[in-house]
């Protein structure tokens, strides 16, 4: 029996599993070895025979073409792999037999194949056991745009999206509703939510023209850079705080008003990181690209008598060299920081060399006394009101004291940099020069200097095969809820395959010939029809497709943290739009604090702001890393210790307990309700109209009644003193005068935030 199946097909394992099953299959289905053979070597072999030389086993290697092929020497005449024959392949002789003194992997391991991987495995072999190089370490090329659209795509992302959906027997869905796709691109760009007026142009003439003019509008809206800045500070690590158990207060918030400011003015990508990377050696340097260095400064730094002055400051290094490979290249360069990578080819060797670029600043472990205040680490700079007056003009500095932000800035004498033995700062073991993986791209010191300059220039050579897959994966993960590569923070071995890596290739690629235009790139993602499609899920989409990997539906997704409490502070009319600036402590609850510090520095005790301060975007809540913002941790906020570059979703009775108690909802559900009750109309106009500003869309008649019977049941269960009571919580003014229709309307606004769909973009 000849079975063809497209390799794309969902269930093209499963059959080939099946003729295995039945002692039959083709080869006429070429398998892939990045595809099919090396998850399956990367999980269960690469431990003992992968890259790590001091974990390797007999000397035998299984991760590369020269090793598998190569005579075994301690069975002379044999070899690991000879490619056709898997009866005189060493691999499939061992990874099929049952002796255990013989079989691999070996019991002790705790590692074993399924018979349907060793059947890939001989199938691999019988056509000829070709290896690939990771497809994340080939060289950008971009594809050929697939042909057949259906006449549904809108640009190029929606062909490759269509193709693989027609692969698995999937249909696109319909356009979204004009109300919720506005909502959706709204929150999505800036974090907001569309007013009722926005709702109601964009009903009436929602064409393709119409669509365009609102993304142009909302792509130059001062808000979009407080958006993308959002996800910018979970990579960066920022943080109010020094961290460690002191947790002494740090002066961080220009460098974060000038990332708001770059995503705004829309510097390109390789703009924004070299200035990030190396603003202060570039040759035409001021005190702005100096500014953006701050990036490298995000790192914990310790306040804390006794500690040992090497230990902390290699720490440092260590987290910038950590962010730099995550959070950029999407490596798990950290897991070579003691040994050779068991997984990736990342020596322990290669891992020192690019520590190099980022131990020459001059710096130590341990600087300044909690006590005294000090709020800066050097070297800093000190920004002045002549600053704020001229070159950092965006900076939202309002005290006539200078502000000291810590930078980036080499010491004159170059810092040797060493081997750690077992990673440990105590154990130099030799030297090494400034260097990076040679299997992404050789560190050539021929054309990049060695510092960091260098390093932001070998990150954006056209060579790279990382630097633009990864932001490109990491933007589409904003406007998805999971990136083409699942593993948004691990492109090496032991991450996800891409679902659609022709549409990464073309979208890299893209990106990288116009000039790295982070906003065009954007919008390409949200004029496609593929962002643009109904979330509603249909059976067969469903059933073949859950988890959306080959989206033909539209994203449906709750809000972030931020997101969430800027909704809710937007629609009640609290919210202070005010852009950058220092952090704010808002409503938490009292001892959180005090219970978790050592009762010593300028964060020993929460001091909460009030005024108008208390109604700024969530981008601004202090983060003081020992506790974090309970409320928006518990919708699975940052708490910035370390480069995120993809946070958890989860649902938690918790989080309820949030929405139906915390001071801030309550307060903005309060003043929602004082709003609505001053207003000369019925109680059913006042629903409708709350109802369109927190779940923008129209409510039918049914939603309409069910909400006012319950408005009704409330107020009549209500006093004077009870009402007087909930009309209480929070600090903006008060309005009494129908304390019982107020205080019913109320409780009614917060059932609606309380709505799934409400809180859902």
């Amino acid at each position: 029996m000849i079975v063809v199946l497209k390799k794309n097909h969902p269930y093209y394992f499963l059959v080939l599993l099946l003729i295995f099953g039945c002692g039959r299959f083709s080869t006429t289905q070429k398998l892939s070895y990045n595809t099919d053979i090396r998850p399956i070597l990367s999980d269960k072999c690469f431990k003992c025979h992968g890259p790590d030389e001091k974990q390797r086993k007999s000397d035998f290697r299984l991760d590369t073409k020269e090793g598998a092929y190569a005579s075994l020497k301690n069975s002379p005449g044999k070899k690991g792999i000879v490619p056709g024959k898997p009866e005189f392949s060493e691999v499939f002789l061992r990874i099929k037999s049952h002796d255990k003194d013989y079989m691999m992997p070996s019991p002790e391991s705790n590692l074993a194949l399924s018979e349907n991987e060793i059947n890939l495995i001989e199938l691999w072999i019988k056509q000829g056991a070709e290896y690939q190089d990771h497809w994340a370490f080939i060289k950008i090329k971009k594809p050929e745009v697939p042909s057949d659209g259906n006449d549904w795509a809108t640009n190029e992302i929606d062909f490759f999206t269509y193709e693989k959906m027609n692969e698995t027997g999937l249909n696109p869905s319909d356009r979204e509703e004009p109300q919720k796709l506005l909502k959706r691109l709204t929150h999505d760009l800036t974090g907001l939510p569309p007013s009722i007026a926005q709702q109601d142009a964009f009903a009436n003439s929602a064409d393709d023209k119409a669509y365009e003019q609102v993304v142009d509008k909302l792509l130059n809206d001062k808000h979009y850079g407080e958006k993308m800045a959002t996800m910018w500070m979970d990579l960066a690590r920022y943080a109010d705080s020094h961290g460690y158990q002191d947790d002494g207060l740090r002066t961080m918030w220009p460098w974060r008003d000038w990332v708001i400011h770059a995503f705004n003015e829309n510097y390109d990508y390789k703009k924004f990181i070299t200035w990030q990377l190396a603003g202060d050696l570039l040759p035409d340097k001021n005190k702005e690209t100096i500014l953006a260095t701050g990036f490298n400064r995000n790192h914990k730094i310790t306040q804390e008598g006794g500690v040992i002055d090497e230990e902390y400051r290699v720490q440092y290094v260590a987290d910038r060299t950590n962010t730099f490979s995550k959070g950029l290249l999407a490596m798990t360069f950290e897991c070579a920081k003691c040994h050779d990578h068991k997984y990736d080819p990342i020596s322990q060797k290669d891992y020192y060399g690019t520590f190099a670029f980022f131990n020459q600043l001059n710096e130590k472990g341990l600087v300044g006394d909690i006590s005294l205040g000090s709020l800066a680490d050097p070297p800093y700079i000190n920004i002045t009101d002549e600053d704020k007056a001229s070159l950092l003009s965006f900076l939202n500095k309002k005290d006539t004291a200078d502000v000291r932000v810590m930078v980036m800035k080499d010491s004159s004498q170059q810092r040797k940099t060493y081997l750690l033995k077992r990673g440990q700062y105590d154990q130099p073991d030799f030297a090494v020069d400034y260097n990076l993986p040679k299997a992404i791209l050789p560190y050539d010191t021929s054309k990049y200097e060695k510092n960091r300059l260098g390093l932001a220039k070998w990150m954006f050579d056209n060579d790279n095969p990382l630097t633009a897959r990864v932001f490109v994966n990491l933007v589409w993960q904003e406007f998805f809820g999971r990136g083409i590569v699942r593993t948004t923070g691990d492109f090496g071995l032991q991450g996800d395959l891409p679902s659609h890596p022709e549409l990464l290739d073309w979208l890299a690629a893209d990106f990288r010939e116009h000039g790295w235009n982070i906003k065009r790139l954007v919008k390409q993602i949200v004029m496609s029809s593929t962002y643009r499609q109904s979330s509603i899920v249909s059976k067969n989409s469903y059933e073949k497709d859950p988890e959306n990997v080959f989206l033909s539906r539209g994203p449906r997704l709750r809000m972030s943290a931020e997101v969430l409490k800027d909704h809710i502070l937007a629609t009640s009319g609290l919210i202070n739009l005010e852009i950058g600036g220092p952090s704010i402590k808002s409503y938490q609850p009292k001892g959180l604090w005090e219970a978790a510090t050592s009762g010593r520095g300028q964060l020993a005790t929460y001091v909460q702001d009030h005024g108008n301060a208390l109604y700024r975007r969530g981008l601004y809540h202090f983060i003081k890393r020992t506790v974090p913002p309970p409320s928006m941790l518990i919708f699975d906020g940052s708490n910035r210790d370390q480069c995120e570059v993809t946070r958890s979703k989860t649902n938690t009775p918790l989080q309820a307990l949030v929405m139906m108690n915390d001071p801030q909802v309550l307060e903005a559900s309060r003043h929602f309700a004082q709003k609505l009750m001053q207003e000369k109309s019925g109680i059913e106009d006042k629903i409708t109209f709350g109802f369109r500003s927190i779940v923008c869309r129209k409510p039918n008649k049914k939603e309409v009644a069910e909400i006012a019977n319950y408005y009704n049941e409330t107020k009549a269960k209500f006093n004077i003193e009870k009402a007087n009571k909930i009309l209480d919580i929070g600090e903006s003014p008060k309005n009494k005068s129908d304390a019982i229709g107020t205080a019913a309307m109320m409780q009614t606004i917060q059932l609606l935030y309380n709505l799934e769909e409400s809180s859902t973009r």
